[in-house]
């Protein structure tokens, strides 16, 4: 009997799914290999690549959809009836969520993100949040009934590491001892620990994920887990704290490579362990940032249905490359490129859209953050401020249309509000000064030794967030630090040299000065003196060439996701 064209269509997509996220697993499963053989530059690298396929194959699928299909299959109830015929093949299918998200993805591709109508895509689930069982148990299940100590070594025995560990029964005593000092009387005899068998990797560490099930409530238990010089392995930290657990899931940081083969599973059991992480959150912290976006969409959409707040553009100093707007009941804003920059912006739409790119390809170290773009984005005009649509059509006219009942945005990236840094200063306490300064200073040095110079390093392209850790999020300036050529100033030749209104030396495009950060950044004598104290060394342009040399010999500084307080001591 001759398939038909709906569920010839279907089939085509879900095997496009399948073959995408095949591949995205089969990167992912290389991470433990990269890990203990210290191939930092391939981390990056596969970072890279595993992000690059999904684009890759909706390509693919659309290109031979294209090639099936004619101009007589784009009717309404063709498309209806593919999505119905889709839907029957997601029942029972353990990447349901994935696949939702891949159609909507050639759907769009295939019409040019025109046309795009709740009716046709996955705007909902058609599986109602149905979790997925796993090909193998997800978790590993040890009771602590006779003995904490033997229970922790059980654990690390049952890791699928193949290096040697520095000293097993140290690091297994260092973990009992802190759940003893962070748990206290909580920790019983009866805790009962539940493991994911599957390290979550990330740069260069291996993280050990699992739930204390105490009598009286369910807590995290994390284990980074590093690899020293001569190849052994060592427990770095205990953590059993949810709030220092959503900041290792933080939006600022790389994402990570977990072999999830029913990612839907795994983000129910996270969202137990971080109730304040939504769904949107923790698929984009495991690499499924396109079904991050998805999740993101449905929650903004639930959101929208149950506030009634108008759009505002985003307090703060306005940019010269975006214009920024946001709902104030809302924990996002969203960032649209202007039609024409300042005129000492000499950048072009293409440049910009290649930072924001390079960004979530690159480690963001927790002091970048992540960015989703949307194509054809719809909101109910009702809900505009008259003064944000009067912004909106005046700085980017050919990115808005309008109708009675809408605003159409054809291009724009969704980024977690943050309370710019610029703002925060005028109202901070010499408490929270000291911090946020010591915080701004160590983003740009932990930026660096990643390999990314900020550019723009102004106080109001940072923000502080909700842990107060400053983030950076202005993106149109950056560039790889090895790109940059850092100088000395010159001395004068004459005294006049100094008064003259043009530099006395020549300055090439790639160059920057350290000594002229004073100037231009820290106007306020409070912040000049606190920054001279905890971070001068940003002066120097010395210290810039020695983190130019690291990266290029291969060296990346440790920068680590959680509080020194939960760390080890080494010997």
């Amino acid at each position: 009997m001759a398939v038909a064209m709906e569920e010839l269509v279907a089939q085509t997509i879900l095997q496009g799914a399948d073959a995408m996220y095949g591949r995205f697993l089969d990167v992912t499963a290389g991470a433990q290999e990269r890990f203990e053989d210290r191939d930092w530059k391939s981390v990056q690298k596969a970072l890279k690549t595993r992000i690059n396929f999904y684009d890759h194959h909706v390509g693919l699928v659309s290109q031979q959809l294209k090639t099936m299909l004619n101009r007589q299959h784009a009717t309404r109830s063709f498309l209806m009836a593919v999505k119905a015929e889709y839907s029957r093949l997601l029942d029972g299918y353990p990447r349901y969520d994935i696949a939702e998200s891949f159609f909507n993805s050639v759907y769009c591709r295939m019409f040019d993100h025109r046309n795009i109508r709740r009716e046709k895509l996955f705007v909902n689930s058609s599986q109602g949040g149905r979790i997925p069982k796993y090909p193998t148990p997800l978790l590993k299940r040890y009771s602590s009934k006779t003995n904490l100590i033997q229970t922790i070594e059980r654990i690390l025995d049952d890791t699928p590491f193949t290096l040697n560990w520095v000293n097993k029964a140290r690091d297994v005593h260092r973990i009992v001892e802190a759940l003893q000092r962070q748990l206290g009387p909580q920790l019983t005899d009866e805790v009962t620990i539940d493991m994911v068998r599957e390290p979550f990797f990330r740069n260069k560490a291996a993280y050990l994920i699992g739930r204390l099930d105490m009598a009286n409530q369910i807590r995290p238990l994390v284990l980074p887990v590093l690899v020293n010089s001569n190849n052994e392995l060592y427990v770095d930290a205990c953590i059993s704290d949810s709030d220092e657990l959503s900041v290792i899931f933080g939006f600022a940081r790389s994402y990570f490579m977990v072999y999830a083969p029913a990612p839907a599973a795994m983000v129910d059991f996270l969202s137990q362990l971080m109730p304040h992480k939504t769904p949107a959150q923790l698929y984009t912290a495991i690499g499924c940032q396109k079904h991050g976006k998805t999740e993101l969409y449905r929650e903004f959409l639930h959101h929208l249905e149950s506030s009634d707040d108008k759009f505002i553009i985003a307090p703060g100093i306005k940019g010269m490359v975006m214009s920024v707007f946001t709902l104030p009941s809302y924990g996002f804003v969203f960032k649209i490129i202007k039609d024409r920059f300042a005129p000492q912006k000499d950048i072009t739409h293409a440049v910009v859209k290649e930072k924001y790119r390079l960004v979530k390809e690159h480690d963001r170290v927790g002091r970048m953050a992540d960015t989703l773009d949307y194509r054809n984005f719809i909101f109910p005009r009702s809900r505009f401020s008259q003064e944000l649509i009067d912004e909106l059509l005046e700085v980017a006219p050919s990115n808005i249309k309008l109708t009675a009942r809408e605003v159409h945005i054809r291009h724009l990236y969704m980024e977690r509000r943050m309370i710019p840094l610029n703002i925060y200063l005028e109202q901070a306490d010499d408490d929270e000064l000291r911090h946020v300064v010591q915080e701004y200073g160590d983003a740009i040095k932990q930026l660096a030794a990643a390999n990314i110079f900020a550019g723009d390093m102004l106080f109001k392209n940072f923000g502080v967030s909700r842990h107060s850790r400053v983030i950076f999020y202005d993106y149109d300036e950056i560039s790889y630090l090895t790109e940059v050529n850092f100088r000395h100033i010159p001395p004068p030749r004459f005294p006049e040299d100094e008064m003259a209104a043009e530099p006395w030396y020549s300055v090439g495009e790639f160059d920057v000065f350290p000594e002229e950060f004073r100037t231009f950044l820290l106007i306020n004598p409070k912040i000049r003196a606190l920054f001279e104290e905890l971070h001068s060394d940003l002066f120097d342009a010395d210290y810039w060439k020695g983190l130019q040399g690291n990266i290029e010999q291969g060296q990346f500084n440790d920068v680590f996701p959680y509080s020194e307080e939960y760390r080890f001591t080494k010997h």
